[in-house]
């Protein structure tokens, strides 16, 4: 938890703070004449801060002990900011073009001051509500995902330097336990899909894969035509690749969805459900290609120590170790996407796409048929061995 030194802070008591900081007032040149600051936090658990001034502008993220939209009474660990600036960090370091820079980390206040991602970067969720299109999306999160993911396993880490990384992230219990709860409403009277969700649960709690982001839906991408950048890692640690993957994939799907209930008589979505489709595909094809293309590059010569050169010595035995992995990935990838898709429809933690509907009617088909394809896609997931194949898979939905 927080220590004694902790206090939130306000517009106000924020000015003197950056005043008292020097890793900030010096990044404003000391100019606060014209600072502005301006709270922007919508979610449950922060609050955010823009602060901009003549010579330079940042947000500034303070995490509460508490859960923001329900108050004292609910307690929630700020070691969470910790693990967020540090995940930002490790992830910026392999991938600068899509991890926005942290300037200053203070653990004690539970504050993170990064770089501001000026307008016209918006929420990616808001985005795709609206209808609108953005052709490097797939391109920059197969990279980001790809290049994050990989240089954080033990592809690429010797055993000892992977196993010090999890024992950092190790202790990012209380968010990864919010992860872990399952929303009983969607389990009674479905044995089998019981059965592939506690299968999926084994998977994150013992699979220390690579460091995940943890929470990698639309509403943690901000994005213009031409930029993505990848926010608020907060549940970030050691878990299974297929996660994000899943995570990404499985938000695209329920964006989809959604879509029939945004239509109007001007636009009747079409198009742009099959430019979320083609996404889709181009996501995981994509991601594959890069993650395979690094696993080449550092597979002789490379520290990485799951499997040894000298031991898968031919270039067949390469070619099967790397299909059967990508086959695994692919398939907790399409299991965890489905797991996120179930949640955000029965669960307690609603998504805009479809609480953004105003005709509840609308409202209520769309997550019928998302609800359905995703319970679909986790108990059969393992017949499907092309994005394409669960792609074609909507249709009939």
């Amino acid at each position: 938890m927080g220590s004694s030194g902790f206090h939130p802070l306000d517009e106000k008591s924020l000015m003197e703070y950056i005043k008292d900081t020097p890793a900030l007032s010096s990044k404003l040149s000391n100019h606060f004449h014209d600072l502005q600051i301006k709270e922007v936090g919508d979610g449950n658990l922060n609050f955010v801060y823009i602060v901009v001034g003549s010579s330079a502008s940042f947000v500034i993220k303070q995490g509460l002990p508490y859960i923001r939209s329900l108050g004292e009474s609910w307690p929630m660990t700020q070691d969470r900011s910790y693990y967020e600036a540090m995940a930002l960090k490790e992830k910026r370091k392999w991938c600068t073009d899509h991890v926005p820079e942290v300037y200053h980390f203070d653990r004690e206040m539970a504050v993170i001051c990064m770089r501001y991602l000026e307008p016209p970067h918006i929420i990616l969720r808001k985005g795709l509500i609206a209808g609108i299109e953005y052709p490097l999306l797939a391109h920059h999160m197969s990279e980001f995902m790809a290049t994050t993911l990989f240089f954080t396993s033990l592809l690429y880490h010797t055993t000892a330097e992977h196993k010090l990384s999890v024992a950092q992230f190790c202790g990012n219990i209380e968010l990864c336990r919010l992860t872990e709860q399952h929303d009983v409403e969607a389990l009674q009277k479905d044995d089998d899909l019981k059965i592939e969700i506690a299968e999926l649960k084994s998977l994150f709690c013992e699979r220390s894969q690579a460091l995940i982001h943890g929470d990698l839906h639309t509403s943690s991408v901000m994005v213009t035509q031409d930029s993505t950048q990848v926010i608020d890692p907060e549940f970030a640690f050691y878990g299974p690749i297929g996660f994000d993957v899943g995570a990404f994939l499985g938000n695209l799907f329920l964006a989809f969805f959604a879509q029939d209930g945004h239509a109007d008589q001007g636009d009747d979505r079409r198009a742009y459900k099959e430019w979320i489709l083609r996404t889709i595909e181009e996501t995981w094809i994509l991601f594959h290609r890069k993650f395979i293309a690094l696993w080449n590059q550092h597979w002789e010569g490379g520290s990485g120590e799951a499997y040894l050169p000298e031991i898968y010595n031919s270039h067949e035995l390469q070619h099967l170790v790397q299909k059967k992995y990508m086959e695994d990935l692919f398939h907790d990838s399409l299991g965890f996407g489905a797991a996120k898709m179930i949640r955000r429809i029965v669960g307690v933690a609603h998504v805009e796409d479809f609480e953004s509907i105003a005709d509840a009617r609308k409202r209520a088909d769309c997550e019928r048929r998302a609800l359905e394809f995703a319970k679909m896609l986790m108990k059969e997931r393992r017949r499907f061995h092309t994005i394409t194949e669960v792609v074609s898979a909507i249709h009939p939905h």
